[in-house]
């Protein structure tokens, strides 16, 4: 430490030298000591540092001086709290100095002190005292109105210092008096400060800011004031939009009147502070809105300086705008560098942009007003306006898209005038007026068509069936034109590619010729983003060429062009970038009806082919895979044993439970490599692939799609009588774990699957019959269980009444000790009735009303609704439906869910004379039974249109209105029937959501009666009755946003998520979860809402269990902070979400945390990955 003093003592010698170079030296060689951790100074040398450097800002040379400020920086991190109040009350009165020089350098020197402080979070005294400091120092600058410049950068300093610090300085600022900002520059400044400042200042200095615009705006003295005022207004609204929408009934109104003043310039402003009310204030603001759209929509056409003949507008508004720049140069009378009424339109279009994003409830009104509005302005001869009217137009199309599920739902289609009948009524207007842009000289012009193109066609597929002949010469001269960049020859190889996607065929065959010569020069392009779309739309152009006529054309031209087509294809396989694409376009060619001929390619594709079964890439594996099928399908000539090897010997790493898609794929190429090449079969007896399948049969994950991809297999490779695999041998394979009594299989789901293979095998071989072990006394519950699950799969394709006692050993079955054999005959006596209904279903019924085993018997009858035909179980409906009556009151909840599942499959049956019945029992005056009748209605909803559907529709209110009912169960299985509803069949309960809502957010708050002690020995224990209700309450909101976000109120919504952000643990979990999705469905109203979202975020990650609690504790904390963790990171999507102090004091506060910081991170790392595997899929 000594040395250290000793070596500073001697630099600051030296500062003191005449030689301007010796004090630069000197200062630089202070401040790399100065920026060394290990460096500790006494109190004597931080008295004579700081003395120095102070002394050197006013140092005659100026790089002297910018060394010094520099020096500032580490400075302050290492000297005690007085020295850096020391420092900062010199700067302060520096600034007040007559020299300019040192006002600037000071001015520099204060900024790098604020931005050394320790941050606002970390609590620290010494920012609060600084911050406090400076405060009082520059207010009183700003309020001596003498010299401007002082005043602007105290100004400058001002906002610098409220953007970090607005927390500790909240307590001192209502010293500061309002500025009128009479320079230009210095309301900016003034502004910036402003806006800082009001998102944490004290209410009344808020209101006493208010007033003062408010007072200012209403004298309105002169117009270089009013425009400042305005500006102020808007910024107020965007940082704190939350506290200034109690006002807007006394803002808006004066901003309407300014807007009627000819001034070009207020004007632009008084649309941008409508455009900020509307995003940060949208509930205030709401009553205004059709006064802001009819502002919007006046200025928008606002261009008083140039005339669009309206006669001729069609025909001549294109020549004007080519003829615009000789036009301009012309006349010298008047430039455009005067005109400012540009900005005025950009502003409309800007604020339109906002209303339409922000309102989706008025999508029909946009449609009738704002749509034709913006059509017509697409001929707007301001670049940068037009591109902000295309992306009004772009954000209104995107508004449609989430909708679509419930529009496109045909009872909705047939109200009339829904938004999405509104635009096909307008795609004429607006491919007409994209028509003449598309070939526009501007390459942002056209990209904004392509992309205004692109977004019509997927909110509404086959638009453009009758326009396809007016577009592609637009989109081929993008294609052709030398001036066109990469960005737009992909922008418009993407548009092609999904209007062809979304579009038929027929509607392209006249164009193909003209196409093809462009598409295939972008397949060459060097650039492999161009050659990827091209590629894509190469697939498309196959498909095209399949109908007649272009086949002719295409078969003629074939012979010729495609040796070296397909060896291009080869070059592209072996490219890393284009392989995937190429891999598509591959299988689309292999499967094309025209029988191109890929036989001289294949010996050397296939190998590279089998090259990427192992390469770590997901999306190319499951391509790769599909091209090897159909090739074999297609080409199973040309496609020799060694290939095949070359496939096989990469199969095994793919058949696996860590990826099931790719293991279907896998299977289905073995399946038609069974049908193929069926010698090739005999290596997988004593090879890789049967022990990998024998593995995936005892999967628990097995099911779907790879499951049936795994019988058809079974199936292919018995059928083909290889040695070894026959049908003993198999199944010897599949059952021999179970009957070897080694240890039983660890999942229940594996049975179920080794039952459903042995049963395809006994299927594909009908002469051989397994032996059935279930009554052998010998046979353990494993093997009773496998052979009661194998019985019934096999029943249920075939008739097995020829079996005198199998109703006694399954029966003697339901005796077991085992509950899984238990259900496992339950199972297999509904699925052998399937078979034979006549035999079976008349003794099931009778058992269920003699035994007592009824639990089990009505599984089995379960499972005789669910599979048996609709013409076979009609004639046994009313003897079936009698019997479930009586047993919709028992006691036991499992029975009673059994039974309204029964009676939910069997109203689809005949539902017009079993619905009525149904709605009849709400009217009973047993509680079980309502609440079995709900959960029945819960049956009959499902995703698919069904004959249910109109009368379900009409009586499904009378169901709902059992969410009013006394009984807390009755209300419970309401609100999952409605959940049901919502998820499934949106439709069903638009029309009553207004009556709903109301009852729905009731049953989310805590209800004191329902809480209660339970004593459990020494301790007390509370148990929630409402907890369940509670939760399927807020299980049915997160269900509305996906389905009805357009009838919801967001605030009325957000409130009630507020209050599940406090409640129990698993309803802050699934609050977490709405959360992260409102913050992308309807960020702006989050936003004004997000301080109060905040702090039970950060009250969840910041609560600490108590140190003797038991793991589970320490675990659902820890679920809950990461959940808590994902809604924060979620938020912090939203543009301008960091700017809440609350926000940012919170991050700050993860980012000190080492746990919290650590989660934090990789919960963004999933995200940013997830994003990334989306994009690689798609």
């Amino acid at each position: 430490m000594a040395s250290a003093s000793y070596h500073i003592s001697n630099l600051l010698e030296k500062m003191t030298s005449s030689d301007k170079d010796f004090r630069f030296m000197a200062t630089n060689d202070l401040m790399t000591e100065l920026q060394k951790d290990s460096i500790k100074l006494d109190d004597d040398s931080e008295r004579k540092v700081v003395r120095m450097i102070l002394k050197l800002l006013e140092d005659k040379n100026g790089e002297v001086q910018n060394l010094a400020v520099k020096c500032l920086g580490p400075l302050v991190s290492k000297v005690k709290e007085y020295q850096v109040e020391t420092i900062v009350d010199t700067l302060c009165t520096n600034m007040l100095s007559d020299k300019e020089q040192l006002r600037d350098i000071s001015s520099i020197g204060l900024k790098t002190v604020i931005g050394e402080l320790p941050p606002a979070s970390s609590g620290s005294a010494l920012a609060a005292s600084v911050c406090k400091k400076i405060t009082g120092r520059l207010t009183s600058a700003i309020a001596k109105q003498e010299d401007v410049s002082v005043q602007l950068e105290a100004l400058d300093i001002m906002a610098d210092m409220l953007c970090r610090y607005v927390r500790a300085l909240v307590p001192n600022l209502g010293s500061a008096p309002p500025q009128r900002g009479r320079q230009r520059s210095k309301g900016g400044s003034t502004i910036m400060a402003l806006g800082h400042l009001v998102m944490s200042c004290g209410n009344l200095v808020f209101i006493d800011l208010i007033e003062h615009l408010l007072t200012e705006l209403g004298r309105n003295d002169n117009m270089s004031t009013t425009r400042t005022y305005i500006q102020c207004t808007a910024a107020i609204s965007r940082q704190a939009g939350h506290r200034i929408g109690e006002y807007l009934e006394k803002i808006i109104p004066l901003v309407v009147k300014f807007c009627n003043v000819d001034d070009d310039e207020l004007r632009e402003y008084c649309i941008q502070a409508f455009e900020s009310f509307v995003r940060r204030c949208p509930k205030e603001v709401y009553p205004h809105v059709p006064t802001v759209i009819s502002i919007c929509l006046r200025y928008l056409t606002y261009d008083p300086n140039y005339n669009f003949d309206d006669e001729d507008e069609d025909d001549n508004a294109m020549d004007a705008e080519q003829n615009d720049e000789d036009y301009q140069g012309s006349d010298d009378e008047y430039s455009d560098d005067d005109d400012m009424s540009w900005k005025v339109r950009r502003a409309a279009a800007k604020c339109l942009d906002a209303v339409v994003s922000t309102r989706h409830e008025m999508l029909p009104e946009f449609y009738r007003s704002v749509s034709p509005a913006l059509v017509c302005r697409f001929k707007e001869r301001e670049e940068n306006v037009k591109a902000d009217v295309f992306h009004a137009y772009l954000s209104l199309l995107k508004q449609t898209r989430p909708a679509q599920s419930w529009l496109a739902d045909p009872d909705a289609m047939e109200q009339g005038d829904t938004p999405l009948t509104m635009l096909q009524s307008q795609v004429p207007m607006i491919v007409k007026a994209l028509h003449k842009q598309l070939k526009e000289k501007s390459v942002k012009t056209r990209q904004c068509c392509f992309n205004m193109l692109t977004e019509l066609v997927n909110v509404l597929p086959g638009a453009l069936t009758q326009h396809i002949p007016v577009l592609i010469p637009g989109i081929i001269f993008s294609l052709n034109d030398k001036s066109s960049s990469s960005n737009l020859k992909i922008d418009a190889l993407a548009c092609l590619h999904v209007i062809m996607v979304t579009h038929p065929a027929h509607a392209f065959h006249a164009h193909v010729p003209a196409l093809v010569p462009p598409v295939v020069a972008c397949v060459g392009d060097p650039f492999y983003k161009i050659t990827s779309e091209a590629l894509l739309v190469t697939q498309q152009l196959v498909k095209v060429g399949i109908e007649p006529e272009a086949v002719t054309t295409a078969c003629d031209r074939l012979p010729n062009e495609l040796p070296g087509t397909l060896l291009i294809f080869l070059e592209r396989l072996k490219n890393e970038i284009t392989r995937l694409t190429t891999v598509k376009a591959l299988t689309l060619i292999a499967g094309s009806p025209l029988k191109i001929d890929l036989r001289p390619v294949l010996p050397d594709a296939v190998p590279i082919l089998a090259s990427f079964l192992r390469k770590n890439q997901r999306a190319l594996k499951l391509c790769t895979l599909a091209a090897l099928d159909i090739l074999l399908r297609n080409y199973s000539s040309a496609v020799t044993p060694v290939m095949v090897d070359a496939v096989l010997a990469e199969l095994p790493p793919l058949i696996s439970e860590s990826d099931m898609h790719v293991s279907q794929m896998a299977l289905s190429f073995l399946s038609t490599l069974a049908v193929t090449h069926p010698s090739s079969l005999g290596q997988l007896s004593g090879g890789n692939i049967l022990q990998q399948l024998i593995a995936l049969v005892r999967s628990p994950l097995l099911q779907g799609g790879a499951l049936a991809a795994m019988l058809d297999f079974y199936q292919a490779l018995v059928a083909t009588d290889t040695p070894g695999l026959g049908y003993m041998d198999l199944l010897r394979m599949l059952t021999g774990p179970v009957y070897s009594q080694s240890a039983a299989l660890p999942h229940k789901q594996a049975y179920c699957s080794i039952a459903k293979c042995v049963a395809a095998l006994t299927r594909a071989c009908p002469n051989e019959g397994p032996a059935v072990d279930v009554k052998n006394s010998r046979s353990t519950d494993s093997i009773r269980l496998l052979a009661l699950l194998s019985l019934g799969e096999v029943g249920h394709h075939v008739d097995l009444s020829s079996q005198p006692e199998l109703k006694t050993v399954i029966l003697d079955a339901f005796s077991s000790s085992s509950e899984e054999v238990k259900s496992a005959a339950s199972y297999a006596l509904g699925s052998i009735a399937v078979g034979n209904l006549p035999e079976y279903l008349p003794f099931v019924l009778q058992e269920i009303s003699s035994s007592k085993r009824q639990y089990l018997l009505l599984h089995s009858l379960k499972e005789i609704i669910s599979s048996a035909s609709v013409s076979g179980l009609k004639p046994y409906v009313e003897s079936v439906w009698s019997l479930l009556l009586k047993h919709c009151e028992c006691q036991e909840e499992g029975t009673r869910n059994v039974v309204a599942e029964c009676l939910g499959k069997l109203t689809l049956i005949d539902p017009e004379t079993l619905l009525p019945r149904l709605k009849g029992y709400l009217l009973s005056g047993s509680s079980y039974a309502r609440s079995s009748v709900v959960t029945a209605v819960k049956f009959t909803i499902s995703d698919q249109p069904q004959p249910i559907d109109p009368l379900l529709k009409n009586c499904i209110g009378d169901f709902l209105k059992t969410l009013e009912d006394p009984d807390l169960n009755v209300r419970r299985v309401a609100l999952v029937t409605f959940n049901s509803a919502a998820h499934n069949k949106p439709s069903l309960i638009r029309e009553l959501l207004d009556s709903v809502l109301p009852q729905l957010y009731n049953e989310t708050k805590v209800r004191k009666e329902l809480i209660r002690e339970v004593e459990m020995g020494p301790f007390k224990h509370t148990v929630d009755d409402g907890l369940d209700l509670r939760k399927a309450a807020f299980e049915c909101m997160y269900t509305l946003l996906d389905s009805c976000l357009d009838r919801l109120d967001i605030f009325t919504f957000l409130n009630h998520v507020e209050d599940g952000l406090k409640d129990h643990y698993d309803i802050k979990m699934l609050t977490f979860l709405m959360l992260a999705r409102l913050s992308s469905l309807c960020p702006s109203a989050v936003l004004q809402r997000l301080d109060r979202l905040v702090e039970p975020l950060r009250a969840t990650c910041t609560t600490k269990v108590k140190a003797n609690s038991v793991k589970q504790e320490f675990e659902k904390q820890d679920e809950l902070k990461r959940s808590a963790m994902r809604a924060v990171v979620a938020l912090l999507t939203i543009p301008e979400a960091e700017k809440s102090p609350l926000m940012s004091e919170f991050q700050s506060q993860i980012s000190s945390n080492q746990e919290l910081a650590a989660i934090f991170d990789s919960i963004q790392r999933d995200s940013s990955s997830a994003n990334m595997e989306s994009m690689d899929t798609s």
